[in-house]
């Protein structure tokens, strides 16, 4: 996975990790328990099937996966991060040198806030490795943030909506299942930070 340079550093450097920490770690957002409607979404999408998470950051989606689910990042920092809380976390160096063999078949694959961190012709080249590694009828999910929240972050360097994420879906040989809005209507995505883009796709 290709690192991103912005204001914040690189995201394969230790300081983004701290800021992954810092933001996740927010007393208001642990009160408000702001990650349940993305859970209950994801679980909606995926079900009981076990999971890649690619581009995993610390760990925020990964603890909410299934059993036997494993998240990938090219930050050592976040990956390590994740294994110290008990998670299931590899390089993306140690885990793309495994056989696909030796991992039985994903049923399904998470991107999600990664698509916006790479460069306009990076999408593809980043998720097509980790193809091989997923069950014929996997899943695989895209997520991207809509305008509020690509301008939060000064790491995010191409802002991509629906149309650009069918697109990388389709350049990957996969079929577009659906696309939508999360967790309210498109039109909020102006103002509001955490409102998404989703995609579901299948081989």
């Amino acid at each position: 996975m290709r690192s991103v340079a912005g204001q914040d550093g690189d995201t394969a450097s230790a300081a983004y990790t701290e800021r992954l920490t810092r933001r996740s770690g927010a007393r208001w957002k642990q009160l408000l328990d702001v990650q349940a409607p993305y859970r209950w979404n994801l679980r909606r999408i995926l079900g009981e099937r076990r999971t890649l998470d690619v581009g995993c950051g610390i760990g925020r989606n990964l603890y909410n996966l299934p059993a036997g689910s494993l998240g990938v990042d090219h930050n050592a920092t976040s990956v390590q991060q994740c294994r110290e809380a008990g998670l299931s976390a590899m390089t993306s160096d140690e885990f793309l040198a495994q056989d696909p063999a030796e991992h039985g078949g994903f049923g399904g694959l998470l991107a999600a806030h990664v698509v916006e961190h790479l460069p306009a012709d990076g999408a593809v080249d980043v998720i097509a490795p980790y193809l091989p590694y997923l069950a014929h009828d996997a899943k695989i999910v895209l997520i991207c943030p809509q305008e509020r929240g690509f301008a939060s972050d000064p790491t995010h360097t191409v802002f991509t909506d629906q149309t650009r994420l069918g697109g990388i879906a389709r350049d990957l040989g996969l079929r577009v299942e659906k696309q939508y809005s999360f967790p309210l209507p498109r039109f909020t995505g102006k103002v509001f930070t955490y409102n998404e883009f989703v995609t579901v796709a299948a081989r």
